[in-house]
């Protein structure tokens, strides 16, 4: 029996929860670095690469061959029952590749939720303190205390409530939507006047360039008046590079691009290729603050998982993929800088290296546009792209396309992003 799209998604109806959104109806057969085919054998162009787990490709060689050789040692032992070499390579790797020149340790889990929920762990032990200061527009994850810190309502928070207690906002800075750098530093004092004594906040965690909320950067005046707060009232600087890591903002960390460095540092997502798995990296005295037993995991840090980790760091070396992101997102820039003049709805067009958005508003009267915004998306699937959106306003497409994406491919995407733009 031949399987299809629309027989597939009748049974996913049937026997999945509705809370888990889903954004095609196209169900996978197989993928390989950017391109994905479905089980009806139609082709696709991948510019969301996982939502940024896939910035050396689906179904990477070299990763494979890792994964295989360790999937013929052992699956599992259980870390923290039986360590492994992998594991204390990796922690090894991470601690000399992160920013920063003081020692360090390093942590693993297996999400990007985990490692912001035990960076907040690490920092409470740390400090002996309890409040956490996040920003509006961030995304750490969907746990309780991921939740809490994540500043986006709809559809992360709505309906879970109440959140861990001692999480604090302040606005992030998007001059776009009429936010300076002047007035976060202002809602920071106020908050420490009103809200929360800085002498009890453990943690500032902030996303170099915000993921979920829009591919926003944190301007490095706001990054460097964050370090000296932290530094004045003793709080830990925390930055949350699950999304921006590994070569994807044209330097292998998004820290690089700053002149300060955080005190912790959390990665997943393209870490490990498409394996889960997370890190939390950070100065020795602050990572080692919590007691025997109190971090870990019964999967945290899976050999399957490490072992693609450390040939995901070896592919970004061997291939160049840190240049390689710069090229991607200079063609990407130019060619949407270029539709300006046919697309009266782009607003802004920003990023890093390959990590970059493109904004949309309403010609009229320059407010965010989730119309238009949803109609290219839809457009560029039927064409056999496909690109996510984000954004507090669900009005911003953000492209994570594979790091090792084929010219020829990038290239292809590109005109069908442009038809589906103008049509």
């Amino acid at each position: 029996m031949e399987l299809s799209n629309q027989a597939l998604h009748q049974r996913k109806e049937a026997a999945t929860v509705r809370g888990v959104g889903v954004m095609t109806q196209l169900y996978v057969d197989h993928a390989k670095n950017s391109e994905l085919w479905d089980v009806e054998g139609r082709r696709y162009i991948d510019f969301t690469g996982g939502i940024g787990v896939l910035n050396t490709g689906h179904c990477h060689p070299k990763i494979i061959a890792a994964v295989e050789e360790q999937l013929k040692k052992f699956t599992h032992t259980c870390y923290q029952v039986f360590p492994y070499q992998g594991y204390v390579e990796l922690a090894e790797k991470l601690n000399r590749m992160t920013p920063g020149t003081f020692e360090k340790r390093t942590a693993l889990f297996s999400t990007g939720a985990e490692a912001a929920e035990n960076a907040v762990k690490i920092a409470r032990a740390a400090t002996g303190r309890s409040g956490v200061i996040a920003f509006s527009g961030a995304f750490h994850g969907r746990t309780m205390m991921g939740m809490a810190l994540t500043g986006k309502v709809v559809p992360y928070k709505a309906g879970f409530g109440p959140f861990p207690s001692d999480i604090y906002h302040i606005p992030f800075p998007v001059e776009l939507h009429g936010i300076t750098v002047a007035d976060s530093l202002q809602a920071l004092d106020r908050l420490f006047k009103a809200d929360i004594d800085p002498k009890r906040v453990a943690a500032i965690m902030i996303e170099p360039v915000q993921g979920e909320g829009g591919f926003y950067q944190t301007p490095p005046e706001l990054m460097r008046e964050l370090r000296a707060i932290c530094d004045l009232h003793g709080i830990l600087l925390v930055a949350d590079e699950v999304q921006c890591g590994f070569a994807r903002t044209g330097k292998m960390f998004a820290m690089e691009h700053y002149d300060v460095v955080p005190d912790m540092l959390l990665m997943a997502k393209s870490l490990a290729g498409g394996f889960p798995l997370s890190a939390v990296t950070g100065r020795a005295d602050v990572m080692n603050a919590a007691n025997p037993g109190g971090l870990g995991g019964t999967y945290a840090g899976n050999p399957l998982a490490v072992a693609a980790a450390l040939a995901v760091i070896d592919v970004i070396e061997e291939e160049g993929l840190v240049a390689r992101s710069n090229q991607l997102g200079e063609q990407l820039r130019s060619r949407l800088e270029g539709l300006r003049g046919a697309v009266p709805e782009i607003a802004e067009v920003r990023g890093l290296g390959a990590m970059i958005a493109i904004e949309f508003s309403y010609p009229e009267n320059h407010k965010p546009n989730p119309e238009f915004t949803k109609k290219v998306q839809a457009k560029a699937l039927e064409l056999g792209l496909v690109v996510l959106t984000c954004g507090v306003y669900y009005n911003v497409i953000r492209f994570l396309m594979p790091l090792t994406i084929q010219p020829e491919v990038f290239e292809e995407g590109l005109q069908l992003l442009a038809k589906a733009m103008q049509d």
